[in-house]
């Protein structure tokens, strides 16, 4: 489970990942914060989520990245990540009229990772059916 919940204040965010931290371990789930390696530490993450600079340095025992291009994968194999996500696949709400990747190119791309791949970016569970895609994340197709 990677929390964002970006909107909060900084002590609604840490009391908001608290709970939602309990609950989700409770379930058997790893819990990633969005954020830097350090920050992700001193709250007690199992590990951290961001863009490749953010994730550099610090503590953080698994790093998910997220990633945009070849040379983003590129960063992220030499970071040793644990896993990418790759976006957008597709179009979303939040970067309306932003440029997508698209099934083909996303497949290019994730094939020259070197960790898992998860497809992210206007996700939902008939695209990933119909794309043949087993690993994919989503927010909005949630809420």
């Amino acid at each position: 489970m990677i929390f964002r919940h970006y909107h909060l204040t900084e002590p609604d965010r840490r009391a908001r990942f608290g709970a939602v931290a309990r609950l989700a371990r409770r379930h058997g789930h790893t819990v990633i914060l969005s954020g830097t390696a350090r920050q992700a530490q001193a709250w007690g993450a199992d590990g951290a989520y961001g863009a490749p600079p953010q994730l550099a340095r610090g503590p953080a025992p698994l790093r998910l990245l997220t990633v945009h291009s070849l040379r983003e994968i590129g960063q992220a194999n030499r970071m040793r990540a644990a896993t990418v996500l790759l976006s957008p696949v597709f179009p979303t709400r939040s970067h309306p009229g932003g440029k997508v990747l698209g099934p083909a190119r996303f497949r290019l791309l994730a094939a020259r990772s070197r960790v898992p791949v998860i497809a992210l970016g206007g996700m939902s569970a008939a695209r990933a059916h119909r794309y043949g895609l087993r690993k994919w994340a989503a927010i909005d197709a949630f809420a």
